[in-house]
């Protein structure tokens, strides 16, 4: 819980920083680095409750760190995320990713939102009160994302309103819906107005121009969405702050990097948007992105400005970011500076361990009976053949952009085959939240199966249930498998399931500790490949293949649409 900031606190972080008293907590002999102009000097770096009250000093403590050795930066700072694509809780998010120097996260509970409405954004609040690191909030914009889908709940801003004033809400989440901005709906302009003294975050792919200028009007401010250096360029030109996005899927570091300058770098922050507990183990965080930064020439302090005080400064959290006194103790002690090795972690001055962690109040889950769809039969996914090409959506790797591809595909018995020498296979989503009995049917081209499917309960953003495979019989198995677990992801071949995990917290999330979490998803990824998929993160692009993002070619309940035109190409069963 918050630390009552009152005259008791101010006095006592007042004698502390003036030497007069011990301090809480003390980190001893350790290097100092600003993130104000990249000088580093060893000090004592002394804490009161959750605020740092002194440095470039000596200092005593109740408790003392060692720091000979490491070097202090402030706590970085995930300017955008969604934790339910951790598919994990918050609280295992929280164990998961502090230890990797992440002192706040800014949470977008969008997908659980698509799914329980208010109180899917409930539980995250009421969770976000809890967790060792700072979760803080912006209000889901956009629920449902399009009207091409069925989604389990729709919130207009009489639903979002009781939110606003809760203290880990920082405004409005990324607002998808910008053709919904340009054309003035009404409903997109009464959320907007709300949130016109507050944060409005971004989330405009490819807008440019005219189009840019009138969606900045909107009082909008940050983007994730920018792809290449060219795109983020035009949106630092108009000021807004880029948010430079590393995540399981979307991997945008690569062509962003250059635009970190010693120019630009207040105006660009870090986020990883969507990634699961494999990857983080593999790899890391946002320590990851860091590390990666620094070995691609990007100046330290321009990478770790990036990631604490540009952050804080775009959102608004003028406490943090920093590493001086009055400021919140948000510290991570690194063993190797260059290479950001995280060694410990103080998260509001708390040390982020097992005894930190043991202290929360875990909140009860919710949503645990939201996949209400009965089991399928294999003939709902044949597709009866229409046209002599077939409209066929491409995967980009990396990406959650996709292709619009025409092929031509073979027919048999009045139906449209899947055709493996094209890696053309196919897709469907099954409706999970009404019980419309709605079955998308279409085509993808990219995932390298030669057999067996994968299915998945998060399809972002409506979250139904979406399978890719290459034969009937073995996407019946996996999704209802799906549905026997209440939500989850399961590979399966013609004689059943091979690998499964079970998401049953609003279909989107585990209850189990994440190393479980990471240890099933290594099966899931083998099975997959044992099925020919060529894909590094095949569950999450999965997932990704209905959300509405231009461009070009999606596929949600009621079937294949355009993006670009806003139209169906082709109908579900």
């Amino acid at each position: 819980m918050p630390i009552k900031h009152d005259e008791a606190f101010l006095a006592r972080a007042i004698a502390a920083g003036a030497g007069e008293v011990p301090a809480d907590l003390v980190v001893k002999n350790v290097r100092l680095f600003s993130v104000i102009d990249g000088s580093t000097v060893e000090t004592d770096i002394a804490i009161v409750g959750d605020r740092i009250v002194g440095t470039l000093d000596s200092y005593t403590g109740d408790r003392e760190i060692d720091g000979t050795g490491l070097t202090a930066v402030p706590g970085f700072i995930d300017t955008h995320l969604h934790v339910e694509s951790s598919l994990v809780t918050p609280f295992e998010f929280d164990r998961c990713v502090l230890p990797h120097g992440v002192t706040t996260a800014i949470c977008d509970p969008h997908e659980i939102a698509n799914v329980l409405g208010a109180e899917g954004i409930r539980y995250f609040l009421d969770s976000s009160l809890e967790t060792v690191m700072d979760l803080r909030v912006n209000l889901s914009s956009c629920v449902p994302a399009t009207a091409f889908e069925t989604a389990g709940a729709c919130l207009e801003i009489e639903d979002l309103l009781p939110f606003c004033d809760h203290p880990k809400v920082i405004g409005l989440a990324e607002f998808m819906n910008f053709p919904g901005v340009l054309a003035r709906d009404p409903k997109a302009l009464a959320k907007l107005a709300v949130f016109q003294d507050g944060h409005i975050d971004g989330h405009a792919p490819l807008l440019s121009g005219l189009g840019l200028n009138g969606y900045l009007a909107a009082g909008i401010r940050t983007d994730h969405e920018a792809t290449t250096a060219e795109e983020a360029l035009e949106k630092l030109s108009k000021g807004m702050t880029i948010l430079m996005r590393e995540g399981s899927v979307s991997k945008d570091l690569e062509a962003l990097a250059p635009i970190l300058t010693p120019d630009v770098s207040a105006f660009v922050a870090l986020c990883t948007d969507d990634r699961n507990p494999l990857d983080i183990a593999e790899e890391g965080h946002l320590d990851s992105m860091i590390r990666r930064l620094i070995a691609k020439g990007i100046r330290p302090l321009d990478a770790y400005r990036a990631a604490s005080w540009s952050a804080a400064n775009a959102f608004g959290l003028k406490d943090r970011g920093v590493i001086a006194p009055g400021k919140r103790a948000d510290i991570a002690l690194l063993s190797d500076f260059d290479d950001c090795r995280v060694n410990r972690v103080i998260s509001g001055g708390l040390v982020a361990d097992d005894t930190a962690y043991s202290k929360r109040e875990i909140v009860e889950p919710v949503g645990l009976d939201s996949v209400k769809v009965a089991p399928v039969s294999a003939d709902k996914f044949a597709i009866p053949a229409r046209n002599s090409e077939a409209d066929v959506i491409g995967v980009v790797p990396g990406k959650i952009i996709t292709e619009h591809l025409k092929k031509t595909l073979p027919v048999a018995g009045g139906k449209t085959l899947v055709d493996l020498d094209q890696d053309v296979l196919k897709v469907a989503v099954v409706e999970r939240h009404k019980g419309t009995g709605n079955i998308g049917l279409g085509f993808v081209n990219g995932f390298g199966m030669k057999r067996g499917a994968i299915a998945s309960s998060v399809g972002h953003d409506s979250h139904n249930i979406c399978v890719v495979g290459a034969d009937e019989d073995a996407m019946a198995h996996a999704v209802n498998r799906v549905i026997a677990m209440k939500g989850g992801f399961a590979v399966a071949d013609a004689s059943g399931v091979k690998a499964e995990l079970a998401l049953p917290l609003a279909g989107l999330m585990s209850l189990e500790p994440f190393e479980t979490v990471r240890e099933e998803l290594e099966d899931l990824r083998a099975s997959a490949k044992d099925l020919g998929c060529t894909l590094d993160e095949p569950f999450l692009q999965v997932a990704f293949l209905p959300l509405p993002v231009i461009p070009h070619l999606k596929i949600t309940d009621l079937g294949v649409f355009d993006v670009n035109k806003f139209e169906l190409v082709d109908q579900g069963s």
